[in-house]
């Protein structure tokens, strides 16, 4: 219990630490985001957010690989036998935690060239690839629910973890939004982590939860720094791999095969944006790759929201699917459907916040 509070406060101090630290060396070698016509903000800003997030996540997991090689070789005495069975446990998928964090490390480094030097979309997307497909096959970050051949998990899992780091990447558009939706998420999973007694993967959203939020408290309305690709496709691969990792559904628990889909309904918000400005894009005949300001927020914001009102707005939203996801595991095939209509109708709210009234000038 006592871990479980320090893992997120200690990480929290020092991503938060750690992020003043950047945006003071960020603005002191103008590695910064300028005004563009594809972006929304109209000041300088900060960029290199989504270091200090990486460095506290990969500090905390690097210090608990030496705790725990260093327990398993008999060097702490207090370990009673409670923890030594966690240890045997940790041992063993410690190889995982090191892939997970070589391809964390991969993702980036790639998202801070590409913040420096703004790469083409299809070297990133490769990239991407490469490091989902390495940690589905050597970290077995793979989906595990009704089909049974490797190949077909493996390459659904790919599918999801580069799908999720771009739903993130489009979210990190306007200030506040890609982490506390980031937060909002991971806080759902926890649940489903919690519940089924999973403590690595806990501890692993703790961990991030608190990394996060080191940052989210610099970058809510007005932001002091932006997080960058080096950040949002970090966050991306995190949320997916705890969606994939948690275990949602226990036949003896008594609940529906439907927990499966809480994830989905926990990620509903930021899915809505990633389609539909997709959607908008393709239908304009430009590429869906290619930044511009057409994401729900920018639609929000041009209705008359504040950034404020706007992160808040997309906050609440999220809160809705999400509390709906965790009710998921515990209901009947009746309560499952009226969860769903319930989101379907949370993402219709935001569909006619996002089009009605006279758009204002900005």
């Amino acid at each position: 219990m006592v871990l479980a509070l320090i893992l997120p406060v200690g990480a929290f101090a020092v991503s938060a630490v750690l992020t003043a630290l950047v945006r003071r060396a960020a603005i002191a070698v103008d590695f910064c985001a300028h005004p563009r016509q594809d972006r929304y903000h109209r000041t300088v800003i900060a960029l290199g957010g989504g270091i200090a997030i990486f460095w506290t996540i990969a500090l905390f997991i690097l210090a608990g690989l030496a705790g725990g090689y260093l327990a398993g070789a008999g060097k702490f005495v207090f370990i009673d036998q409670s923890l030594s069975e966690h240890l045997e446990g940790f041992l063993n998928r410690s190889r995982e935690l090191w892939v997970v964090l070589g391809c964390a490390a991969l993702l980036h480094l790639l998202g801070l060239w590409d913040d420096k030097k703004r790469l083409g979309p299809y070297l990133k997307l490769a990239v991407q690839f490469g490091a989902a497909a390495a940690a589905a096959v050597f970290a077995d970050i793979r989906v595990e629910m009704f089909i049974h051949n490797k190949f077909i998990t493996t390459l659904l899992s790919v599918l999801w973890i580069v799908g999720i780091m771009n739903v993130f990447n489009f979210l990190d558009n306007m200030d506040g939004c890609s982490a506390g939706i980031a937060l909002i998420v991971a806080g759902v999973l926890l649940t489903a982590a919690v519940g089924s007694g999973q403590v690595f993967i806990s501890g692993l959203g703790l961990l991030f939860i608190g990394a996060v939020a080191g940052f989210w408290v610099w970058n809510f309305p007005p932001a002091k720094i932006f997080m960058g690709d080096c950040g949002s496709l970090v966050i991306g691969f995190f949320v997916a791999l705890l969606s994939l990792r948690t275990t949602y559904y226990h036949q003896h628990d008594g609940g529906g095969l439907y927990a499966v889909f809480m994830p989905l309904l926990a990620l509903a918000v930021p899915l809505y944006d990633f389609v539909s400005v997709t959607f908008l894009r393709i239908k304009q005949g430009k590429s869906p790759l290619v930044g511009d300001t057409q994401h729900f927020s920018h639609r929000l914001r041009r209705r008359g929201l504040t950034d404020t009102q706007t992160a808040l707005t997309l906050y609440l939203a999220t809160l809705c699917t999400g509390l709906g996801a965790i009710f998921l595991r515990q209901v009947n095939f009746v309560g499952a459907i009226l969860i769903f209509v319930q989101t379907v109708m949370t993402l219709a709210i935001v569909a006619i916040l996002e089009t009605t009234g006279r758009p204002c000038e900005q």
